[in-house]
């Protein structure tokens, strides 16, 4: 079976969770899984689940727990070297592994804030093993990761509590 690329982009709450369906969805036919996950380092229902499953292999990129715009310019390059090193660790896996479906959680955002270079991710998706299924996800996805993308959903937000001024909450938002 050719392996695809999926794109989950938007605005709207559920990128993340509609990749964690995906995976659920493999696990049922005993897929082996990469998941890695980009610019989020607190904890969260997910991941939680995820490590339990010793058919899914988990890689975090960021330690940070600050968002860019917070961050010092000292931690600011350190934010940048966690994820080069990060998507060059999981491309490391890839090449060892024999897997099935690879997850990669908001790497659009870590691209589109230039902590990951998006011509190495452009150049993988064109490389990538013929048989494996590829997930990116992230806001404001570009026309040349769309144009690679054999399916692309863009998930928009029509309303969010938040506008509200409630704050995420464990286990419905992480």
């Amino acid at each position: 079976m050719k392996g695809l690329i999926h794109i989950y982009t938007g605005d709207g709450k559920g990128k993340t969770t509609a990749s964690i369906g995906l995976i659920i969805r493999a696990l049922g036919y005993d897929k082996k899984i990469l998941f890695i996950q980009m610019q989020k380092a607190i904890p969260s229902g997910e991941i939680n689940v995820l490590l339990k499953n010793n058919s899914i292999d988990v890689l975090r990129c960021s330690k940070i727990k600050k968002f860019l715009w917070d961050m010092s310019e000292q931690e600011k390059r350190e934010y940048v070297r966690q994820h080069e090193q990060g998507f060059q660790d999981a491309l490391r896996k890839i090449g060892e592994n024999n897997y099935d479906l690879v997850v990669f959680d908001e790497i659009i955002g870590a691209v589109n804030e230039n902590a990951l270079n998006k011509n190495e991710l452009l150049d993988f998706l064109h490389e990538k093993p013929e048989n494996l299924e590829v997930v990116l996800t992230g806001r404001n996805a570009s026309e040349d990761l769309i144009e690679i993308a054999d399916y692309v959903s863009e998930i928009k937000c029509i309303k969010h509590p938040f506008e509200k001024g409630v704050q995420a909450r464990k286990g419905v938002e992480y």
